[in-house]
């Protein structure tokens, strides 16, 4: 009875075996990489087990216009064509990454002579980019007691940058209740658009401000700018209203005591009316040829 069991045992794993060998099996020693750009990073394809001595291997990159080579025929191709090397018998190795290298990578290993022919893994690699100098806008001056916007942007940095604004060096807490510095202050801090909103500021708001862009890769922040705080002047521009009002209602009665002189009326023709002169006796007066002086033409009617 026990050398039936034996034999039975035997038999499966001889079996199991058989199948382990005529399989190709894949793994990764990591599914999810990621590194710095223009760094070197290792796509990992390792075969567990395969009886085929040369199979079929190929590497595509998958985004969202669908995959496209990157190994085939045993030659890197597409945009990597100069920046990888395949590592025997199927890793990929990216010398100098750059950001469009983030993407899902699959490598597909086929052996013709395995019972199971076929397998592949899938690699999703993260290509880090340190954030550029942000774009800052800080208002130069501010009446007190109204709102104010500072805004910080950066957008070359992936994954998508934080922000973070300082205050005369020293950094801005999320709720300005958490700090005795800033426990007076009415502002609003968003991390994630980096907008800084004062509701009503106060004269200890004013001080030089920046911000910093942060995420995995490292961070970069913008220079520092001023901002002050200035009283609102009630009783200037009252009084600049009374006179701007003053001098318009003097013009006004000027213009009015002209009319009542008539200053502005039409000046009336004076002297006597010039009148044409007639011809006086209504005689011609020709010149005959003979008698060399004049003679009348028509005779006066008296």
């Amino acid at each position: 009875m026990a050398k039936t069991r034996l034999a039975c045992l035997l038999t499966l794993l001889s079996t199991h075996c058989y199948f382990s060998v005529l399989a190709v099996v894949l793994r990764t020693n990591n599914d999810s990489p990621w590194t710095d750009e223009f760094d070197k990073i290792e796509l990992s394809c390792l075969i567990e087990s395969i009886s085929t001595t040369n199979p079929r291997i190929e590497w595509k990159k998958i985004t969202n216009e669908g995959p496209s080579y990157v190994y085939f025929d045993k030659k890197i191709s597409g945009d990597l064509e100069n920046r990888a090397v395949i590592r025997e018998p199927a890793t990929l190795l990216i010398t100098n990454a750059t950001r469009s290298d983030t993407a899902k990578y699959r490598c597909e290993v086929t052996a013709a002579d395995d019972q199971k022919s076929f397998d592949e893994i899938v690699i999703d690699l993260v290509v880090r980019v340190k954030p550029v100098v942000p774009k800052c806008s800080v208002p130069k001056s501010v009446p007190f007691g109204k709102s104010a916007e500072l805004s910080c942007v950066e957008e070359e940095g992936f994954p998508k940058s934080q922000y973070q604004w300082f205050k005369n060096r020293e950094e801005i807490p999320d709720d300005p209740k958490t700090s005795l510095k800033f426990f007076n202050s009415s502002y609003a801090l968003n991390a994630e658009t980096g907008t800084l909103k004062f509701i009503a500021v106060r004269k200890e708001d004013a001080g030089e401000y920046f911000c910093r862009a942060k995420n995995d890769a490292g961070y970069a922040e913008c220079a520092a700018q001023k901002m002050e705080v200035y009283d609102i002047d009630l009783l200037g521009i009252i009084l600049g209203v009374l006179v701007v009002v003053i001098v318009l209602l003097c013009i006004t009665v000027g213009i009015c005591c002209a009319y009542k002189q008539g200053y502005f009326s039409s000046q009336k023709q004076t002297g006597n009316n010039y009148k044409v002169p007639a011809k006086g006796d209504g005689v011609d007066y020709v010149r005959t040829e003979d008698e060399g002086d004049f003679r009348h033409k028509s005779s006066f009617v008296i």
